[in-house]
């Protein structure tokens, strides 16, 4: 066990094969926590995008070697093997965790809503046989409605849990948050506190919580601006951070980086890079990126990078993310796409702020996202 513990996955699934004896050892839990703990961190992403290459549009998904993309991120794109159906289609990603991806999928049903919530490991290629759903009735919402959720791993009971925050329903100005874990049917009501107004950006990456340190967490206007029309005055400095802490089963709030801007959070976000919990937002035609490196530790975030991208001269808007970062921390892989436009990505040199290199990838994909992803024995 301790010597098989440190071969990759692909070679483990072929050593199951062999009998009965070594498939159960491959997929014994204890094996499984050893193996995951042994594995190689900040090796690969799962990188995330829209195709529109087809007669219709899918989610699609990919893990991709970090080291490749930076070497060559327009032909790892076009040449890496994103056809795993389980991945792609019209599902969305909430997030990734020890190797699972959790996906979102939605119906409706006359005035109600089914939103399911399937869970993979890309490495085994295993689904979940009854992933988390629950039904919602419109009704006992003000329209529109954003179910707001998030996808992380409670060390303390070893469960991987599908976290809902149910806001102002019946118009009761409060906030419940509700946890189904991996292998459970029922949803628990685990906190209640005020109604908490999420922030959300064009393509609404604002509904998924950023899981760092067993907490998941997203972006609030101040609750002194819970009302629609007051919202638009909000500035960057004035945000907060939600936080649900997944083993205590209580939330707190956290404040913008000390010296951030007081701008418009225009496409404001939260997401993880490296294990980091990471802000970034625009400035006229600037991107921002601020890196939070010590989770409990307010003092702790940095900027990143400050990219002085220069005015687009289409039609159709145009949206930086932040890819992935070597990991000597020295440079970071950015994407600049717009619909139907030139689309390409850009290195750039973080110890120096400038730019290092650019290169154009196929148009037809777009709103590229990734998410921290390590090869697992983990099952759904």
């Amino acid at each position: 066990m301790e010597i098989l513990s440190w071969l990759p996955v692909k070679d483990l699934l072929l050593f199951k094969c062999v009998s009965k004896g070594w498939n159960q050892l491959v997929f014994d839990s204890a094996f499984v926590k050893l193996h995951l703990q042994r594995s190689s961190k900040n090796t690969h992403t799962l990188l995330t995008f829209l195709d529109d290459s087809l007669s219709y549009r899918r989610h699609c998904a990919i893990v991709c070697p970090i080291q490749d993309l930076f070497e060559n991120p327009s032909s790892t794109l076009e040449t890496l093997p994103h056809s795993y159906l389980p991945f792609n289609g019209k599902r969305s990603i909430l997030g990734s965790c020890n190797g699972l991806v959790c996906l979102q999928d939605s119906f409706f049903h006359g005035e109600f809503k089914e939103y399911w919530f399937p869970m993979g490991n890309p490495a085994t290629r295993v689904m979940s046989n009854e992933p988390p759903h629950i039904r919602i009735n419109l009704s006992d919402y003000k329209y529109p409605f954003r179910l707001v959720y998030g996808f992380g791993y409670d060390e303390w009971s070893d469960t991987y849990q599908v976290v809902l925050l149910d806001n102002n329903k019946n118009k009761s100005q409060k906030l419940e948050v509700k946890v189904c874990s991996l292998g459970d049917n029922c949803w628990r009501n685990t906190f209640t506190c005020e109604a908490v107004p999420i922030k959300m950006d064009n393509r609404l990456r604002g509904i998924c919580g950023a899981f760092v340190s067993g907490t998941l967490n997203w972006l609030a206007y101040p609750k002194s601006r819970a009302g629609d029309d007051e919202r638009g005055g909000t500035k960057m400095n004035e945000l907060e951070i939600f936080s649900y802490d997944l083993k205590k089963e209580s939330c707190s709030y956290f404040c913008m980086p000390d010296g951030i801007l007081e701008v418009s959070p225009n496409e404001a976000v939260l997401e993880v890079l490296n294990g980091c919990l990471c802000l970034s937002h625009y400035h006229e035609n600037d991107f921002i990126v601020w890196l939070k490196r010590d989770f409990r530790d307010e003092k702790s975030w940095s900027k990143l990078l400050h990219y002085k991208n220069r005015p687009s001269p289409c039609y159709y808007t145009r949206y930086i993310d932040i890819i992935c970062m070597c990991e000597n921390d020295d440079v970071v892989l950015l994407a600049d796409t717009g619909l139907y436009s030139k689309s390409e990505f850009i290195w750039w040199n973080i110890r120096d702020n400038r730019m290092e290199g650019r290169q154009i990838f196929d148009k037809y994909k777009f709103y590229l996202s990734s998410y921290d992803y390590v090869h697992s024995l983990v099952l759904p």
